[in-house]
C-alpha cells in the first residue's frame, strides 16, 4: 500500500514538472519528463504487487499496460524528432564544406597525383585532341604541370 502511494505521488509531481517545463517552451524536455513520470503511474496499475493475483483480469492492470505503452510512444517521438532535427542541422553545417572540398582541384606536387592526371590528358592529346580537354590542358600548363 505505501509502495503505490509512493509511486503515485512520485507521478503526480512529474506530471508537474512536465506541466512547468511545458509552459517554459520545451516541448520536448516535457514530454520525456512526462513520460518517465508516467512510468511509476503504469506500474501501480499493473499491480505490480499483486501480479500473480490477478493481472489477465484486471481492468487497471489493462490501463497500466496501456499507460507504460503510451510512455514508450512518447519516448520514441521524442526520439525520432531529436534524429530528425539532428540530421538536418547536420546536412547544413556539412553542405558549404562538402561544396568548398569537391570544388577545389586537386593538384599534386610531389605526390604523384599530378603525373597521373597528366598522362590521359596526354593521351587525348595523341589520339587527336577533343576539344573538350583543351580547358584542362590550359590549367594543367598553368600550373606547371
Amino acid at each position: 500500500m505505501l509502495a503505490e502511494t509512493v509511486c503515485s505521488a512520485v507521478a503526480a509531481a512529474g506530471l508537474g514538472i512536465a506541466a512547468v517545463t511545458a509552459y517554459r517552451k520545451r516541448f520536448l524536455t516535457a514530454t520525456r519528463i512526462a513520460a518517465y513520470a508516467l512510468v511509476p503511474a503504469g506500474l501501480v496499475l499493473t499491480g505490480a504487487v499483486a501480479w500473480v493475483a490477478g493481472t489477465a483480469f484486471s481492468p487497471s492492470a489493462w490501463a497500466g499496460f496501456g499507460v507504460l505503452g503510451l510512455a514508450w510512444v512518447l519516448f520514441m517521438t521524442t526520439r525520432t524528432i531529436e534524429r530528425r532535427r539532428g540530421t538536418r542541422k547536420e546536412r547544413a553545417a556539412a553542405a558549404p564544406e562538402a561544396v568548398t572540398g569537391s570544388a577545389r582541384p586537386a593538384v599534386g606536387g610531389s605526390t604523384g597525383a599530378g603525373k597521373a592526371a597528366q598522362a590521359p590528358a596526354a593521351g587525348k592529346k595523341q589520339s587527336g585532341g577533343d576539344d573538350d580537354f583543351s580547358d584542362i590542358e590550359a590549367i594543367l600548363k598553368k600550373h606547371g604541370i
